[in-house]
């Protein structure tokens, strides 16, 4: 078919797919706002990094934690968090924009995009409660305002939330490898629950500079705490007043055909309106999600973990009977998904299992869990034995990428959160009932619990890692673009990590790329001997040394 012609016919299909299944529908569903009031007072400003709106504040404490304060109805909230919070968000929006122009940096294939995601998209109105809906149209108000490919600021930022949804399913770009656990009665110090988890959801360094631990009181429903970013009323880590946390790993997903509940929405609502675990698997079992995603929740009343196992097609509860700790990594445990196939690969493919060992073996190397334990797990960087595996492996505990990890004590309502860099930073402690009887003070943070820095980020190997990643991305521009890099970039690549197998296989593939065919070999033969993140990985290695040894005759 000639250019122009398939252009034709590729809009008209556009067009009708705008026009049908209930995508004009969609793009005009705005949530009624009518019965609240839109009147907020002004925010009033002391500094760069202290807000204040009413009875709502936002501040930045020492450790660079954005600490924000919000009550209200659903369209107060979404209000003032968009007023106090506008600078963060407006950043936060512009750096997720740009990705796109990176990704897709046609005029045309950004229209196209728009258009697809309309479509896709279209029925996630449907599955998104009002409530949300509305915080959201509040929130949209202070989105930015510069020409974008998707220029209705409430769409765009309802469809932000289903992102991490989208990202992981189509090439699991948002989610490398969470990990979490949990630990009670006489496994703990004084018997009572405590969690710990990583979120390793990375976006690029700019994403993670500006943490948000929220405070939120709503009009219904409990109060509870979260940790996420601007923008994002969804939970992805959180605690509620009555010591219900929740916290999500991303599980092996189909591509999904339709968007419906976004995950962080979900949680959202099992944190604000749970007391227990029983209420918690009722609010995840009477919404579609659109993507497999395991639920860890936690709970003060029953004294546990449990994990909910959701799917498009399927849905599980994972409950270890008479037990004292539970672990979760990125594969599902029920019995419901005992025969899934995608579940059944990634146990054998993924790092997945490796980093549920790993999680094993250190809680089983410890008599009493404390939340310094904890911390320390979630800090740990070495794999299986404490074998040396490389600074950023995805099969280690701490792949010095998260956006944030926490621990939880929920019976007294403690939460630890990290600070920057990765989990490296001091670990700030908060107590919910000081801060909802007190949500006026100036600092939320309490001091005397704070668990402090991790050493290693005052180390040589700290040091060598940020160069790693300074010269991988060198590495693999060059690779991407064809262009000649210096020799000693490379060397000092593998130099710089080098216990980690992707150093040896990027020296490796720029060579091949090339035509240095012993220099590639020798670099891809060093890289099978080190500990590779997952069989494909393994696999796509040894094809490539099958492959030079076939050109060089040996």
């Amino acid at each position: 078919m000639p250019k122009p012609a398939f252009k034709a016919f590729l809009y008209g299909l556009i067009f009708l797919l705008v026009v049908s299944c209930g995508v004009s529908t969609s793009l005009h569903d705005v949530p009624n706002v009518s019965a609240y009031n839109d009147s907020i007072p002004k925010r009033t400003q002391s500094n760069d990094s202290s807000f204040v709106l009413g009875n709502n504040s936002l501040n930045k404490n020492k450790q660079g934690l954005w600490e924000l304060y919000v009550e209200g109805d659903p369209y107060e909230r979404g209000l003032i968090t968009g007023s106090l919070t506008k600078e963060l968000f407006q950043n936060q929006e512009r750096y997720f924009l740009s990705k796109i122009d990176d990704l897709v940096p046609s005029e045309n294939n950004q229209k196209f995009l728009r258009h697809f995601l309309s479509w896709y998209n279209r029925k996630m109105y449907l599955h998104v409660p009002h409530e949300y809906k509305t915080e959201i149209y509040g929130l949209s108000k202070y989105a930015i305002s510069d020409q974008t490919p998707f220029t209705n600021s409430y769409l765009r930022v309802l469809y932000f939330h289903g992102a991490h949804d989208i990202g992981h399913a189509l090439q699991d770009l948002a989610l490398v490898g969470c990990s979490s656990f949990a630990a009670w009665g006489d496994k703990t110090e004084d018997g009572s629950l405590i969690i710990g988890r990583n979120f390793d959801f990375y976006a690029g360094d700019d994403f993670t500079k500006d943490k948000i631990v929220s405070f939120i009181s709503p009009t219904t429903g409990y109060k509870f705490m979260s940790v996420s970013w601007a923008g994002m009323i969804g939970v992805v880590s959180g605690m509620n007043e009555h010591g219900l946390t929740v916290t999500i790993n991303a599980g092996k997903s189909k591509v999904p055909l339709i968007a419906k509940t976004p995950i962080s929405i979900v949680n959202r609502e099992i944190l604000q309106y749970s007391t227990n675990i029983e209420e918690a698997i009722a609010i995840a079992k009477k919404r579609d999600v659109f993507v497999s995603e395991s639920i860890f929740i936690g709970s003060a009343n029953d004294n546990k973990a449990v994990v909910i196992e959701v799917s498009p097609d399927n849905f599980g509860i994972y409950d270890v009977a008479n037990a004292n700790q539970l672990i979760c990594a990125n594969h599902f445990q029920s019995n419901a998904f005992a025969e899934d196939q995608n579940n059944q690969k990634h146990i054998k493919e993924s790092h997945s299992m490796y980093r549920y060992q790993r999680m094993e073996e250190l809680l089983n190397e410890q008599t009493k869990i404390t939340p310094q334990i904890a911390v320390d797990i979630l800090r740990n960087k070495k794999g299986l034995n404490g074998k040396s595996i490389g600074y950023g492996n995805e099969k280690a505990l701490n792949q010095l990428l998260a956006h944030h990890a926490v621990v939880f004590k929920p019976e007294q309502l403690l939460v630890w959160v990290s600070s920057n860099p990765y989990q490296l930073g001091a670990f700030v402690a908060y107590n919910l009932n000081d801060i909802f009887d007190n949500p006026q003070k100036t600092g939320f943070s309490n001091t005397d619990l704070t668990i402090e820095k991790d050493p290693f980020q005052f180390t040589e190997a700290y040091k060598n890692y940020e160069k790693y990643r300074v010269l991988r991305a060198q590495v693999i521009s060059a690779i991407n673009s064809e262009k000649p890099l210096d020799d000693a970039v490379l060397k000092n690549l593998e130099v710089a990590n080098s216990e980690f197998w992707e150093a040896y296989y990027l020296v490796g593939l720029y060579n091949y790329n090339n035509d240095y065919y012993a220099a590639a070999l020798e670099a891809f033969e060093i890289a099978l001997t080190k500990e590779i993140t997952t069989v494909p990985d393994r696999e796509n290695v040894a094809g490539y040394i099958k492959k030079l040894k076939r050109k060089l005759r040996l």
